[in-house]
């Protein structure tokens, strides 16, 4: 018998760009991913995602607004962007601000998958000198006193599989916990490997040899790379089909999965040095 596990998609602050991440996804595919079992006898059902479904405006807003009476307790709720939470009610979805909306959807929710890194830990509508005071899903959550567990996903945008892998944690159930993610959130098996590890110029590293300008060979530590202090699987998965991903084009890791970013890795090209720059595990 073939049971589905409830999305609810929710896009606060941000580009959209995890949401085209994920339709860019290739093995599933993102039809297979929404029709298909995702693990024998288990499925995907989303519920809401303004990019995707059909209704807009106010039918849009009625869906979301029905989903916590309907659905009580039996959805994840997947938020995509920062929480903007300044005092002239930025960010809104219809007449409620997001951080309303979020509010409500947590109340009757199963758990959070935090998905980017704006949702993660505020990313880029978070930087100085934010304005909007945004700021990530879990920090959002933790400032309005509410305990529901959080797996971040970041990445700007984080890959496909990486989402993926979650949902695939949460079919499986029980909500990943301790044992399964690091002290920011994020599952383990997705975010235990530095760039630097699987990087193709890690030998121009070892014995020094170091790209002085963009289209030179060597490694791009002295252009900026930031992959020695960035934990996540892109040398092993890539984007678009396992075609490429930022170092095999040349241009250098910009951080985009850690909570620092956008912040401390600007400028881009500007090299960092470890004692400047707070490792994660």
């Amino acid at each position: 018998m073939r049971t589905s596990l409830s999305l609810v998609w929710f896009q606060a602050a941000g580009c959209t760009g995890c949401s085209i991440s994920l339709l860019n996804a290739d093995y599933p595919s993102i039809k297979n991913l929404l029709l298909d079992e995702v693990v024998p006898g288990k499925a995907l059902a989303l519920r809401f995602h303004l990019t995707l479904m059909g209704p807009t405006g106010q039918p849009a807003l009625e869906v979301l607004q029905k989903i916590p009476l309907e659905a009580a307790g039996d959805y994840i709720l997947i938020v995509e962007g920062a929480v903007p939470t300044g005092a002239q009610n930025f960010g809104k979805v219809g007449e409620p601000s997001m951080a309303q909306h979020l509010l409500a959807l947590v109340e009757k929710a199963q758990a959070v998958v935090a998905m980017g890194t704006c949702a993660a830990f505020g990313g880029i509508p978070a930087a100085s000198p934010n304005p909007t005071r945004a700021m990530g899903v879990q920090e959002f959550l933790h400032k309005e006193n509410r305990n529901l567990p959080v797996v971040n996903v970041p990445g700007c945008p984080p890959h496909p599989r990486w989402l993926l892998e979650t949902l695939v944690h949460l079919l499986a159930g029980p909500v990943p916990g301790p044992k399964d993610l690091d002290e920011l959130g994020r599952l383990k098996s997705v975010y235990s490997k530095l760039i630097h590890e699987g990087c193709p110029r890690r030998a121009d590293f070892d014995v020094g040899r170091f790209a002085q300008a963009f289209g030179e060979e060597g490694c791009l530590y002295e252009l900026g790379c930031k992959g020695p202090y960035t934990w996540a699987l892109c040398p092993y998965h890539a984007w678009n089909g396992g075609v490429n991903w930022c170092i095999k084009a040349g241009h250098p890791c910009i951080g985009c999965t850690e909570p620092e970013f956008p912040d401390f890795p600007a400028p881009i090209f500007r090299k960092v040095t470890e004692p400047a720059y707070r490792r994660t595990k």
